[in-house]
């Protein structure tokens, strides 16, 4: 569509990011791989077939696309389409094959989840490490870090290792100090899929604010309802290429509709999740009792508790939504569950096998490709050989990764690591599954069928347990909510209800 922009809605007509006709290509047989993948390859003698000819692939191509100071620009698509791709050129991680790029400013990149973070190293420390990074002076950092900790919400979590994170208590995190931390342009590469309702509301009236300051927001993003919202143009990446531009009100309404073609194959105007609730019969069986349980921990010998008194039971035939603030204690359940944890208090039974997939692309080892990550979980999760073997096929394909199933996954961008992990879980059966926000990089078309697979998984296992801050997927998968608060069971009922109390207390502390 190209939709000409009314430059009254920027700050001025300045051209602050310019790409013109820009493609990146590589080789099948040259990928610019580290000395630890070279080294993985010649261990499993991954080397060149005789006969072996290399193919060029081009994950973007033909890019033409004019960014202004003072706006902020979204980008949607579906998973692998390039988003990720175009992101690392603007952020300069990349370097164009072919065509030229303008960037006129310092830039500020966030590419998924604590990317460039040290695990080992508190947020706070992380806070500096990142600030350095950036050229920053410490002086500098020092009279951002206070900001930086009341803004991400993190509390006391602000000092522990950031392998205590959940992935949403991340993401606040990331984008505190992106935020804080004086950008000229700041690119937020799904970073914030995994933030609850009160955080992003917050960072949208971060970017307000710093485009003001700035010079723009480039965002990449799944939630079309932020988008719609927050952005001041909308650009959308299909197979490597800008397939429109525009206002974000169109954009979504032509993505939206192209979803629902490729699905149906016959137009249709019907927006978002097209899911009928399951009609479930809750059994009589309780394949999880959770008794007073809880979990401490220490910070500064402190005692702190992640989960108090959390009392719960969980029927056959139930699939059941936690919901609450990043930090809540969402992922610190779904690690109990899976036996990751033990209580430090109270009883936990648990009567069936769990799969668990907590985070996108938790447990994949990133030098291993999809396809070989998909043996290694499965074998980890006791799965005979054979029967990943005869699985693997539906696999491939219900994740619709096609021959990048063959690419080593530290090439996958976040989405297609949840397009992944979901499938390999979903296929092998489990009596409970766990998805702890591991949905979150789905994009739109995903996210139907991972629902639809979801419904027909409850016929065949005892529970599902989905942990997820898209109140519309809760509202229409789940057949019972939970609400996490500061580690505690605030509400647990029909999804609606619980739901509709969740978003009052979250205006709540918005107008406080």
């Amino acid at each position: 569509m190209d939709t000409p922009i009314n430059k009254e809605e920027y700050s001025s007509d300045e051209i602050v990011i310019s790409l013109s006709n820009i493609g990146v290509s590589y080789k099948s047989d040259q990928k610019p791989d580290d000395y630890k993948s070279q080294l993985y390859n010649v261990l499993l003698r991954k080397g060149k077939r005789n006969g072996y000819k290399s193919k060029v692939f081009w994950p973007i191509r033909n890019i033409d696309l004019v960014g202004y100071r003072g706006e902020i620009l979204g980008i949607i698509g579906s998973n692998g389409s390039g988003k990720t791709t175009l992101c690392k050129l603007i952020a300069g991680v990349l370097q164009p094959d072919e065509g030229q790029i303008n960037v006129n400013g310092r830039v500020s990149a966030l590419f998924s989840l604590a990317l460039g973070f040290n695990k080992e190293m508190t947020g706070r420390e992380n806070v500096y490490l990142n600030g350095t990074m950036l050229g920053i002076s410490k002086k500098k950092i020092n009279s951002f870090v206070d900001e930086i900790h009341e803004f991400s919400g993190l509390s006391s979590y602000f000092d522990q290792p950031i392998k205590n994170y959940s992935s949403g208590m991340k993401a606040r995190l990331g984008f505190s100090v992106a935020a804080f931390l004086e950008p000229e342009i700041l690119i937020l590469d799904e970073a914030l899929n995994t933030g609850d309702l009160e955080f992003s509301q917050k960072a949208a009236e971060k970017m307000k604010e710093l485009v003001a300051k700035a010079k723009m927001v480039v965002i990449v993003t799944h939630s079309l309802k932020f988008a719609q919202a927050n952005c001041s143009r909308l650009i959308w990446v299909d197979q490597g290429a800008v397939r429109e531009i525009g206002e974000p009100q169109e954009i979504i309404k032509l993505y939206e509709n192209n979803v629902q073609q490729k699905k149906s194959k016959a137009p249709t105007s019907k927006k978002g999740l097209d899911i009928t609730k399951i009609e479930t019969k809750k059994g009589e069986k309780i394949v999880v009792n959770s008794k007073k349980v809880g979990i401490s921990y220490r910070v500064n010998r402190e005692e702190k508790w992640a989960l108090k008194n959390v009392d719960m039971e969980i029927y056959e035939g139930e699939v059941v939504g936690i919901i609450g603030h990043n930090g809540a204690g969402k992922s610190t359940l779904c690690k109990l569950l899976t036996n990751i944890l033990v209580p430090d208090e109270g009883e936990l039974i648990i009567n069936g096998k769990t799969t668990a997939l907590l985070g996108y692309g938790t447990g994949f080892n990133g030098q291993l490709t999809g396809k070989d990550n998909v043996y290694l979980n499965g074998m980890l999760l006791g799965i005979p050989k054979l029967k990943i073997q005869e699985n693997f096929s539906n696999i491939v394909k219900f994740s619709e990764l096609g021959i990048k199933i063959d690419d080593p996954v530290k090439q996958y961008s976040s989405g297609m690591k949840s397009r992944l992990g979901f499938s390999v879980a979903a296929f092998l059966e489990p009596d409970i599954f766990i998805i702890d926000e591991a949905l979150s990089a789905g994009d739109l078309s995903f996210n139907q069928k991972a629902s639809e697979k979801i419904q027909e998984m409850i016929r065949m296992a005892k529970a599902v347990i989905v942990v997820s801050h898209s109140m519309g997927f809760v509202e229409k998968v789940c057949t019972r909510a939970v609400w996490l608060n500061q580690g505690q069971v605030m509400k647990d009922g029909e999804p609606r209800a619980v739901i509709k109390d969740y978003r009052e207390y979250v205006q709540k502390l918005k107008k406080a």
